[in-house]
């Protein structure tokens, strides 16, 4: 029985061919279940940081509310210390988390892999005896057979075994997508670990950040308390020699904004540049903020936010960086500290300052939430904040002062100046 020989040995082809990708998944089994185990760990530890995260930051905004002392801007400092250091630990468990669930990815792509080239193997095979048999005419078939049962037999088998065929042509695409999207998930894995590794770098740098500051505060105070009364009067009064300068400068600017060329003011247009928002200070004197979008040089130019040091800062809105620059590098110049100015399509510009660490570039483009700093201290601010200002992008300069002004303290320094009608209340655009 000739032919019978041929349909039995591709049915054992096949039940070899496709038995093998479950031992296959067999031997993947135990080093997944140990990857997955693994992964458990990292997050209960995450978990566990995430909860001492967000008690030092409860800490910090209690302290935050109490009256303005040496003692409770030391308290911060040390608090916020300690909050960058859970962080970097976080990021670090979070990429040792990001391995891990690379490494099961790729065992699950290897397995899926195998699977794919054993099921290729069999069809191949398969269809190749298929075609031997199809060879055969059906005469030959019929006589080859003493009883007729015997050929029906076999033709219902082979209907069988078409179907099997087709069915495992089936499977064969579904691996193929599911290989498909798991490397698609191992290549995203894969980026998300590059962040993470460069935001850790990032709160390395914060954390040197945050020692220096407070390394600064002891030393300038000599640990006396009319000693930091006397040098936070001091900022305060170079805080408003400075903005008086500023406010001069900026008046005498002319530069005619169209009304046309900047958004109707609408809540949405820009998103909040922090996760958790609480303002401290809003733009103009707090009634004038709630009725103009425009600054006629009254009160504030932008709005503050709480934001102790080393919070991730986010663009409001995609678009170009038009500039960064860090004003502390003039002595005496009590201004943005270090700023990072952008340009969006829709005629707005913002400005994020007082940041401990830029990460965007000038020339680059952001998205919407991209990280563009973490927040700070520097310039003349006398605690920890983002200060967020909103332009019409026609109006706004980054300039050097000694440039326009010949009596300054920020002479050798760049920032962003606008003609008073630029500048634009940031609670009209916001979510």
């Amino acid at each position: 029985m000739k032919t019978y020989q041929k349909i039995t040995c591709i049915f054992f082809l096949l039940l070899v061919f496709f038995g093998a990708p479950f031992m296959v998944r067999i031997v993947s089994a135990t080093s997944i279940s140990e990857l997955k185990s693994k992964i458990d760990e990292r997050n209960t530890k995450i978990q566990d940081l995430e909860k001492e995260i967000s008690g030092y930051q409860k800490m910090i905004e209690t302290i935050g509310k109490e009256k303005d002392t040496l003692q409770n801007a030391v308290q911060i400092l040390e608090i916020s210390g300690k909050k960058l250091v859970a962080n970097m630990k976080i990021t670090e468990k979070k990429i040792s988390l990001a391995d891990s669930n690379i490494g099961k990815l790729s065992v699950e792509i290897s397995d899926k892999k195998q699977q794919i080239i054993q099921n290729d193997k069999a069809l191949s095979e398969s269809i190749r005896r298929m075609y031997e048999f199809d060879s055969t005419s059906l005469i030959e078939i019929v006589v080859g057979y003493e009883k007729m049962s015997d050929f029906w037999n076999i033709i219902e088998n082979l209907e069988k075994f078409q179907s099997s065929i087709q069915d495992n042509l089936s499977t064969l695409r579904i691996l193929k997508e599911e290989y498909t999207n798991k490397k698609s998930s191992e290549e995203q894995k894969r980026r998300e670990l590059a962040n993470l590794k460069a935001q850790l770098a990032d709160q390395k740098k914060i954390v040197d950040y945050n020692k220096a500051e407070q390394t600064k505060l002891l030393k300038e105070t000599q640990n006396k308390e009319s000693n930091y009364k006397t040098m936070v009067a001091e900022k305060l009064r170079l805080k408003e020699q400075f903005e008086k300068e500023l406010l001069n400068l900026e008046s005498e600017l002319r530069i005619t904004i169209d009304p046309n060329s900047i958004p109707k003011a609408r809540a949405g247009i820009l998103a909040w540049p922090l996760d958790s928002i609480f303002i401290t200070q809003y733009f103009g004197n707090t009634e004038f903020s709630k009725t103009t979008t425009a600054y006629n040089g009254n009160g504030h130019n932008g709005i503050d936010f709480r934001a102790s040091i080393g919070t991730p800062i986010k663009a409001s809105l995609g678009g170009v960086v038009t500039g960064t620059g860090n004003t502390d590098e003039s002595r005496g110049c009590y201004s943005y500290g270090k700023w990072v100015l952008i340009k969006h399509e829709n005629g707005l510009s913002t400005l994020y300052a007082h940041l401990s660490l830029i990460k965007a570039t000038t020339g680059q483009t952001v998205n919407n939430g991209d990280v563009i700093g973490y927040s700070g201290n520097t310039g003349y601010s006398t605690g920890p904040h983002l200060h967020f200002t909103v332009y019409a992008t026609q109006g706004v300069q980054i300039v050097k002062l000694g440039d326009i002004k010949k009596i300054t303290n920020c002479g050798n320094v760049k920032m962003p100046v606008a003609p008073l009608e630029a500048y634009l209340n940031p609670l009209n655009y916001l979510q």
